[in-house]
């Protein structure tokens, strides 16, 4: 199977996903820090390791690294970057006056390149860092948060990155993440031939929150479009006795009977669809 080319990122969209300016993206394209190729127009077009490279630039001159290690660190980091989304994620953090590179359980230097063993301790400026193979629950929450943050900044963009986004969040919370299932879920049904694999976040979000309300509305359109109209009925009725003032749910629900020949039920819900919204 060839391999797929990289997807383009336009300079609105990086700016979006950096919170930053045109000019600051104009700045940091200046100061070499990324080679973006250029559109038809000329417009820049960055690539996944570009974003990577800005945002750790950005986040290094934060902390008050030096420009210079800040462009040797770059130089390096740009060598390793693979051209997609690595499952492992990477991490760049500042270490005093160095930079340190996480990718997976491997930690390295990202100006010298040398590997930081997990558990070693290592000098760096005088001080002693220790290395461990376990982040803290606080880091992997914020973490999972950044995951998410991206897979919302890809949602009008790129389906496929956000979906990934979503999933490592999942993946890596220390605790159940309930918007990213929620999330997770509504954009898999919304694309053709997914609601199958909406309904198992669904399911799995309902392991954790089994009276979330949402959850089971969520579910039963999942079970809408499958066709299965006996799981839908019956996930939508969950909904109700967990929230009676779901207006939505009456709603779905008193559709979903007319076309299931129930005149009755139908006005049922209808009628209670029309009292909380009015």
């Amino acid at each position: 199977m060839p391999n797929a080319v990289p997807r383009e990122i336009s300079t609105r969209e990086l700016q979006s996903m950096l919170g930053v300016s045109r000019h600051v993206v104009a700045g940091l394209v200046a100061a070499g820090f990324v080679t973006p190729s250029r559109g038809p127009r000329r417009q820049y077009r960055f690539t996944f390791q570009d974003v990577v490279l800005l945002r750790t630039a950005l986040r290094l001159r934060a902390a008050s690294i030096p420009p210079r290690k800040v462009a040797q660190a770059l130089s390096r980091l740009r060598a390793e970057l693979p051209d997609e989304l690595p499952l492992s994620g990477i991490r760049v953090s500042a270490v005093g006056n160095d930079v340190a590179v996480r990718t997976g359980p491997a930690q390295w230097d990202a100006i010298t390149g040398q590997m930081l063993l997990d558990f070693e301790v290592a000098e760096i400026k005088g001080d002693v860092v220790f290395l461990d193979t376990a982040p803290a629950p606080q880091d992997l929450a914020q973490q999972a948060q950044e995951w998410y943050d991206l897979g919302e900044q890809l949602r009008e963009s790129d389906l496929d990155g956000a979906e990934r986004a979503y999933r490592k969040a999942i993946v890596l919370s220390p605790q159940p993440f309930y918007a990213a299932y929620m999330d997770l879920g509504a954009l898999l049904c919304e694309r053709e031939g997914r609601c199958a694999d909406a309904l198992d976040v669904f399911d799995k979000a309902l392991t954790h929150f089994p009276e979330d309300a949402a959850l089971h509305f969520n579910r039963a359109i999942a079970y809408e479009d499958l066709g299965r109209l006996d799981a839908a009925e019956d996930s939508y009725r969950r909904c109700l006795a967990i929230e009676p003032s779901y207006a939505d749910a009456h709603h779905n629900l008193a559709i979903l009977l007319e076309n299931r020949g129930d005149k009755q039920g139908l006005v049922r819900h209808f009628n209670a669809y029309r009292r909380l919204t009015t």
